[in-house]
């Protein structure tokens, strides 16, 4: 006798969607029977899972009965429409978008930073922003060690963090540029090929953009410390599906980039990728596909005694979202805090 889940996909169709897909196929997680769901447009499309052809499904109150797990990466209104009435049925929701991420009631779970977090879900679990999961991964441990006082990190995102479409949009105005055209902006506000720009998401009174203020917020929340000092400048750039992050972290005292190397090369989803000879550190091309946060470049700041810089890449569609939203599914079946539905074999 084993225990196995019936789990769903809301937003099976999308970059996230796809990839939850693929991470649940080959890391073996015990699905008894798999649920597609998205929009109505897409209904009649197949995907297929383990060599079988699953169907999708129109999103319904009706489609969560007997569903012990629904994997939710279909955006901030769908999530608050459907959530909720997920949680009804029996289900525990584990979603990526930023919906529920700051309501005290929801945990907010990085895996390897705050497991302990699952134990007190109410039905819903909030997958962090991806660029708040790479950092947070990659400085744990090392508050661990030292507590963190400050933070100040300028990001350089993908276009997978806007979806398929922004990736499709970039890869057209590329080829639109090599062939001397005028490359064309939908889904992004302006042409990401061969260009950057400030991140796209609204502006607050004071200046900082929402995913600035993510970062700020989701950070502290994980952490479990709202001391910590944070500032952010978040950049869209033309790389299709991994993100960057400089971080200047300032310690209570002085932390070796020595010690720092050699606690992050243990550290559990982290590579350290330094050659220092070659100057080859962290690239985007080498941390697609990949589970790890990749990290390197550790230097001493030296404008502050007690400061270190650091560099990271990680796969945004991946450890960014789905494959932490799968660890999180894994650590509920790990704890036993879902209710399994037995499978004799």
């Amino acid at each position: 006798m084993s225990k196995s889940y019936n789990v769903a996909i809301l937003g099976a169709t999308g970059a996230v969607g796809t990839e939850l897909l693929e991470l649940l196929e080959s890391r073996n997680f015990p699905v008894a029977n798999l649920k597609l769901l998205a929009s109505e447009r897409s209904v009649g499309r197949t995907i297929s899972f383990k060599g079988e052809s699953l169907a999708i499904e129109a999103v319904s109150d009706r489609a969560f009965e007997g569903i012990d797990i629904v994997l939710a990466s279909a955006g901030g209104s769908t999530s608050k429409t459907w959530a909720p009435k997920a949680v009804e049925k029996g289900a525990v929701v584990i979603d990526n978008s930023s919906a529920f991420r700051m309501q005290e009631s929801v945990p907010l779970i990085v895996p390897e930073v705050n497991p302990q977090a699952a134990e007190s879900h109410q039905g819903i679990i909030a997958n962090p922003n991806c660029t708040t999961i790479l950092m947070a991964v990659a400085i744990w441990p090392l508050h661990q060690i030292q507590p963190i006082k400050r933070l100040v990190v300028a990001t350089y995102q993908s276009a997978s963090g806007a979806g398929a479409k922004a990736m499709a949009e970039v890869q057209t105005q590329s080829q639109a540029i090599l062939d001397g055209k005028t490359p064309v902006a939908e889904v992004l506000p302006y042409p990401l090929a061969f260009n950057l720009f400030a991140h796209n998401s609204p502006l607050t009174d004071w200046g900082y953009c929402e995913e600035e203020m993510k970062m700020v917020n989701e950070t502290r929340k994980i952490f479990g410390n709202q001391q910590i000092r944070i500032t952010a400048t978040c950049v869209r750039v033309p790389v299709l599906r991994a993100h960057s992050e400089a971080v200047n972290i300032e310690f209570e005292t002085p932390f070796s980039p020595e010690s720092a190397r050699e606690i992050l090369s243990h550290s559990p989803g982290v590579k350290l990728v330094e050659d220092w000879q070659a100057n080859h550190f962290p690239m985007p091309i080498e941390a697609t596909g990949r589970d790890e946060v990749l990290v390197g470049r550790i230097r001493q700041d030296i404008s502050h005694p007690c400061g270190l810089e650091l560099w990271l890449c990680g796969d945004q569609i991946r450890k960014g979202a789905a494959l932490n939203a799968v660890q999180i599914a894994e650590l509920l079946v790990e704890k036993n805090l879902l209710k399994p539905l037995a499978i004799s074999h």
